[in-house]
């Protein structure tokens, strides 16, 4: 590819709720945290080897009995979003935190699935996470 010589007329779409593909034999359940498996099909936050976050689901989507991409899943990629947690204080807001499970965030995980920084601290079980701050 080479630079532009001219302009160009770049496609855009605000990116905010995008619909992902969800994997086969998968619910994903409205208001949890959601990956991309290394097929790249959406399933639901686990802190799962070759996982990649991608935001939060906007419906619960039942995909059990289908196949890969049998349904699709609207994930919102932006926002602050309250998340399970542990162990957590006020000193911890603007950390990075990572999926521990669909609901819950950890400051340490086995793999390291980071989904967003901790936006406020709500209690020490109970933060806000800023999605989109990775």
């Amino acid at each position: 590819m080479a630079a532009l010589t001219k302009d160009r007329n770049t496609v855009y779409k605000e990116g905010i709720e995008v619909a992902y593909q969800v994997a086969g034999s998968t619910k994903i359940y409205a208001g949890s945290l959601v990956c991309i498996n290394a097929s790249g099909y959406a399933v639901p936050g686990a802190d799962t080897s070759g996982y990649k976050f991608i935001g939060v689901a906007e419906e619960y989507v039942d995909n059990s009995g289908g196949s890969d991409g049998d349904e699709t899943v609207k994930v919102r990629r932006k926002g602050v979003h309250q998340f399970s947690a542990s162990s957590m204080a006020l000193s911890d807001i603007g950390g990075a935190v990572y999926i521990s499970d669909d609901q819950t965030a950890a400051k340490v995980t086995t793999n390291s699935i980071a989904c967003g920084k901790v936006a406020d601290v709500v209690s020490a079980t109970s933060i806000y996470v800023d999605v989109d701050r990775i």
